[in-house]
């Protein structure tokens, strides 16, 4: 019988069928894909529960509209039912925008290890500006370390997607991954503006230089959680060697 896996969506766009072949792609199990705002109901009435594994590819906590951004925490169900899960020693693997997710609910940020910032605003006591972007970013992705989510993954690898210049708490976490690329703002866009309307702009956005770890590990509970930025569209979906770390992040993280 094939194990289970939870797949959380929805609050970003993303085409739906390369991603329903990436997730095909991860092995043998039986894939449950729930999507926001259904994807928190079903967490909170118990879905996270029983999941041997759970992949997290949502932004939820976000309303858009007209050039402005509104936030929202999730269901205290919602927190219980996570927290149930990780006191469990079931893990998870969340993916690219879900650093992003639950602005208004800072245990999610401290959870994963990191936070991208819609808008300026404060991380762990202090005001940062908003997080920068850059779509279609050709670079080579480096390991940085022999973990089992890295198994069968070569020294170095070719990659197409979208990075993100934000907030990484290096010293939580384990590094797996880094990009080969300069994390300065010139080399990003700011979130705050491409809300505004002013996609592609990084004008009178001073943020200083990043954290470029695009892929670690941390422990929540008795569970283990893997982050991997990649995961931006169909190129990424398609990367066989991403397709490898994810399938093994799946793993690693659904083991009790």
């Amino acid at each position: 019988m094939a194990r289970t896996l939870l797949v959380l969506s929805g609050g970003h766009p993303y085409e739906e069928a390369p991603f329903a072949a990436f997730l095909e792609s991860l092995g043998d199990w039986d894939i449950t894909h729930h999507v926001h705002p259904e994807a928190e109901e079903q967490v909170a009435a118990g879905a996270a529960d029983s999941a041997d594994a759970m992949l997290f590819y949502d932004m939820p906590g976000y309303t858009f509209a007209d050039g402005t951004v509104k936030t929202a925490p999730p269901s205290d169900a919602f927190k219980a039912a996570l927290e149930r899960r990780f006191a469990s020693g079931r893990g998870a693997v969340m993916m690219h925008h879900a650093i992003a997710g639950w602005a208004e609910w800072p245990q999610w940020s401290e959870w994963l290890g990191g936070r991208f910032l819609y808008q300026p605003g404060p991380v762990r006591g202090a005001t940062k500006l908003d997080s920068g972007y850059r779509h279609d970013v050709d670079y080579t992705a480096e390991l940085v370390g022999e973990h089992p989510v890295l198994a069968g993954a070569p020294a170095t690898f070719s990659v197409n997607d979208e990075l993100y210049l934000g907030e990484v708490f290096e010293a939580d976490v384990t590094p797996l991954i880094r990009a080969r690329h300069d994390y300065v703002a010139e080399n990003f866009y700011s979130a705050a503006h491409a809300v505004a309307g002013r996609m592609f702009d990084n004008s009178d956005w001073p943020h200083p230089p990043g954290s470029n770890l695009v892929a670690w590990t941390k422990p929540i509970g008795a569970a283990q959680m893997v982050y991997c930025q990649f995961g931006d569209g169909p190129h990424t979906y398609a990367n066989p060697v991403v397709r490898q770390i994810i399938a093994n992040a799946l793993e690693w993280t659904a083991r009790v």
